[in-house]
């Protein structure tokens, strides 16, 4: 469905998989779709060592605000009834 009347819809493009010999010879830098999910756990398990935080790299945590020093926050009664009639999250 276009998003404006009168406009075109974007072309499709047909989408082929490519098998596995063809992904394991694709360069690095190709874009390839994981087959299944044991092997997307098992691309996030190899890539977990470059995602680990040194302690000295975590910024100090605040304390929590307590609600009795919070002042001036004003909230419109439309967006109050906005947000009032939102599902709560997990619905």
């Amino acid at each position: 469905m276009p998003k404006h009347p009168g406009s075109a819809p974007p072309p499709v493009s047909a989408s082929v998989s490519a098998p596995a010999s063809a992904a394991a010879s694709a360069p690095a830098s190709a874009a390839v779709e994981p087959e299944s999910l044991a092997e997307l756990r098992g691309d996030c398990a190899r890539m977990a060592p470059h995602w680990a935080v040194r302690d000295g790299d975590l910024a100090p945590v605040p304390e929590p605000v307590p609600p009795s020093r919070i002042h001036g926050v004003r909230v419109p009664p439309s967006a109050a009834r906005l947000l009032d009639g939102m599902s709560e999250y997990g619905d």
